[in-house]
């Protein structure tokens, strides 16, 4: 298996810290982000790992890495970052996709690797709700719908919801895609230049282009998940995460 970690963006919402680093490289508890997912990744053997870079990327240290380049990262998506890395998307393997500014234990990963089922899979906190209202005063303004059917595949993801019954797990930017359908879902992409609008493709969303696989008929497995990571967007997220683990509340989300 191979793991690609998009982190081509800056994450403007962590300046001043982004100011001469990607959002990838920004510590919690004195360790980057990076480096506390490289080590889960590693520790749970997967030791072939690509990044795709962009902003400030000679500012990325990461021995061992394989380091890709989105030129575009400015006006360009997750979407477009991960065919950055098309070398590595042959089928030869499964591919682990890793939003950059994500922290995990090695549950979660074990939970995803132990997924048989494809041709997709992606990791879903079903405990999302007590994690964003620490974060959030209306955790249903920010979250997105994630809709799962009777065979536990998503049909619907990345909406604006209604009520709590649209959210049935949180999508975290943890994905398998199964070897078999590597090279069709890059084909699937690239088809889409010619059916958008120009340059639109290139600013999908990754819920976007999920989604468009689910309607031309992929099951999209839901790898349920309950607590056991964190995403960083914000300053204020940095300034939870810190008071909770100097006052031992942070045990509650994660384990460091």
């Amino acid at each position: 298996m191979k793991a690609i970690i998009l982190a081509a963006g800056q994450g403007t919402r962590l300046l001043p810290l982004t100011e001469h680093r990607p959002k990838c490289m920004v510590e919690i508890a004195g360790k980057p982000l990076l480096y506390r997912q490289l080590e889960v990744l590693r520790n749970c053997g997967v030791t072939n790992i690509g990044l795709v870079a962009g902003y400030k990327a000679q500012s990325i240290d990461a021995l061992g890495v394989h380091i890709f380049r989105n030129a575009d990262y400015m006006s360009t998506n997750m979407v477009a970052s991960l065919f950055c890395a098309s070398e590595w998307l042959d089928g030869s393997e499964d591919i682990l996709i890793c939003y950059g500014d994500i922290v995990y234990e090695a549950r979660v990963l074990q939970t995803l690797l132990a997924w048989q089922s494809g041709p997709l899979a992606l990791t879903i906190d079903k405990d999302w709700r007590r994690y964003w209202t620490l974060r959030m005063d209306d955790p249903l303004r920010d979250a997105e719908t994630l809709k799962i059917d009777v065979r536990g595949c998503i049909y619907e993801l990345g909406m604006k919801p209604t009520d709590y019954s649209d959210i049935q797990g949180q999508y975290m930017g943890l994905i398998r895609v199964f070897a078999d359908h590597v090279i069709t879902m890059q084909q699937i992409w690239r088809a889409l230049s010619s059916t958008m609008a120009p340059g639109g493709y290139r600013n999908m969303y990754m819920t976007q282009f999920i989604q468009h696989l689910i309607g031309l008929g992929w099951p999209v497995w839901a790898v349920p998940i309950n607590g056991g990571w964190l995403e960083v967007d914000t300053l204020n997220d940095l300034r939870l995460y810190e008071t909770m683990i100097n006052d031992g509340r942070m045990k509650e989300l994660m384990q460091f």
